[in-house]
């Protein structure tokens, strides 16, 4: 999956123990001044509407990604302790044969 979005070894590890699913979407988000967002998040369960979502197949996790968010550079990943670890999408990561150096 790492050219369609990179998924880390932990975050792969939690979506198994979540049932092997994982959800990338965008989501709005409302600033305190009235501006509005659209923010990538990952949720470790299917989507309301498969239908709208591209879906691909790997080491045993199903994953559904909106298609704006395929193939961006984009990384899911998981942090936190105990009940309270949760996946998030990071920006992008360095590609094969590139770097972020100068």
């Amino acid at each position: 999956m790492l050219e369609i979005i990179d998924v880390s070894d932990a975050a792969k590890a939690f979506i198994k123990q979540q049932g092997g699913v994982v959800t990338v979407r965008l989501s709005p988000r409302h600033g305190c001044c009235g501006g509005l967002a659209n923010v990538a998040v990952a949720e470790a369960n299917a989507p309301k509407d498969p239908s709208l979502y591209q879906r691909h197949s790997d080491e045993d996790i199903t994953l559904f990604i909106a298609t704006e968010l395929a193939y961006q550079g984009l990384r899911v990943d998981v942090e936190g302790i105990w009940k309270l670890r949760h996946l998030y999408v990071d920006g992008s990561y360095p590609r094969s044969g590139h770097t972020n150096k100068h």
